[in-house]
């Protein structure tokens, strides 16, 4: 399970180092592609086989599935770490993410995600004050 929060910046040419725990967690080779909420989404090979299986579950016939798949395939493409640790971002991913310089880089079960800084604080700022509520509506009977 990924988790824990690191911060990096992206450099001149578009590089990010990814803290050798995330490294060792995900492996050499990796998937990296647009996320929702205006991030990135990293998957080891493993996390994204299931992904990729569960897409192809869906009916290309329903008009959201073919919109999804458009959206999360087309910016994906296999990564590799370099010497160092870092990882180079493509101009899409970065416009997606809006990322200048500061990033966040997080554990998400399954997945890292890559944020702007200013991006990530921006949405926690917004949902801290909800999260009591979240929490009930997802979890309502689990500890009853």
């Amino acid at each position: 399970m990924l988790i824990g929060e690191y911060y990096h910046n992206l450099d001149e040419k578009k590089r990010l180092i990814i803290p050798s725990k995330f490294r060792e967690e995900i492996g050499n080779k990796f998937i990296i592609t647009k996320g929702l909420d205006g991030c990135l989404y990293v998957y080891s090979m493993e996390s994204w086989e299931k992904i990729i299986n569960k897409l192809k579950a869906l009916s290309f016939t329903k008009k959201d599935a073919r919109t999804f798949k458009r959206f999360f395939l087309s910016s994906a493409s296999l990564c590799e770490f370099d010497k160092q640790g870092r990882i180079t971002l493509n101009a899409s991913l970065v416009e997606h993410a809006s990322i200048i310089k500061e990033c966040v880089i997080i554990g998400v079960d399954d997945r890292l995600e890559i944020w702007a800084l200013e991006k990530l604080n921006t949405l926690m700022d917004l949902t801290k004050d909800k999260l009591d509520e979240i929490a009930e509506n997802l979890f309502e009977d689990d500890y009853a």
